[in-house]
């Protein structure tokens, strides 16, 4: 497990706020003791530094709860990530039953002088084969996006917490923000520290019945914790209540 590490006194913290269109468990990756995101959300990656905090939401349709934070506590390159062993669980597994090891994002391999072979995984096509489009997002044209690495995460997926009014910067249309004030900064932060660390439940687009993302039985949060107004938690909240959740797709998407 990768330890929690704290952020300098007196750095420069910048805050990402984007919308998790596709919360599968694949980007970001919560699992095995740690939080990546390694797909997905290129400009983010490229940019976002050890100490940045980086906030997932879901779609205005869902209200704008919180799927998950995280502190940014490593920033690798796609030929550090691939094979430290810190992250070997966190290599798919397609033909395994169980969904944890389809959702892995460890699956570029470095083969020297920039070139990388993509393995089956969510990003792969279905048979299995090279998906160039993908690669080139993940990657990036000059092989320059990161990895990102959090050590302190709350993830929420499926029971996305409703955040108090006070938070309303933080939504996204499309992309993601990072321009926020100093006060705004320090609400986010402070919101971190409050925040139960875990996987408190499963992602939004999950296998019914396969409870492999329950890694560590973690007990129950509170929303009283964050200051909101309502306990109600829906896997896919709509104007009336809570819709079937959705049925989990095989191919990630970003």
């Amino acid at each position: 497990m990768v330890p929690r590490t704290q952020v300098p006194s007196g750095s420069t913290v910048t805050v990402y706020s984007y919308i998790v269109a596709y919360d599968s468990g694949y980007a970001p990756n919560p699992f095995h003791g740690v939080c990546t995101l390694a797909c997905c959300k290129p400009g983010i990656r490229r940019h976002a530094q050890e100490g940045d905090l980086i906030v997932g939401l879901t779609p205005k349709a869902q209200g704008h709860r919180l799927v998950y934070a995280m502190r940014v506590t490593e920033r690798l390159t796609f030929e550090q990530y691939s094979p430290d062993p810190r992250f070997r669980a966190k290599r798919p597994r397609m033909a395994s039953a169980r969904a944890i090891e389809h959702a892995g994002d460890n699956h570029y391999e470095p083969l020297g002088n920039g070139r990388f072979r993509q393995h089956p995984s969510r990003h792969a096509h279905d048979d299995g084969t090279e998906d160039r489009h993908a690669m080139r997002i993940d990657l990036g044209a000059d092989r320059g996006n990161a990895v990102l690495v959090g050590a302190a995460v709350a993830y929420f997926g499926s029971e996305a917490l409703a955040l108090p009014d006070e938070f309303a910067f933080l939504a996204v249309a499309r992309g993601y923000r990072k321009r926020f004030t100093a006060e705004q900064i320090r609400l986010v932060s402070d919101l971190m520290t409050r925040l139960p660390h875990g996987v408190h439940a499963r992602p939004e687009l999950w296998q019914g019945g396969d409870e492999s993302w329950n890694q560590q039985a973690p007990s129950r949060h509170s929303l009283a914790r964050v200051g909101a107004a309502s306990a109600t938690r829906c896997r896919v909240p709509d104007a009336t209540g809570c819709a079937r959740p959705r049925k989990p797709r095989r191919r990630g998407r970003c």
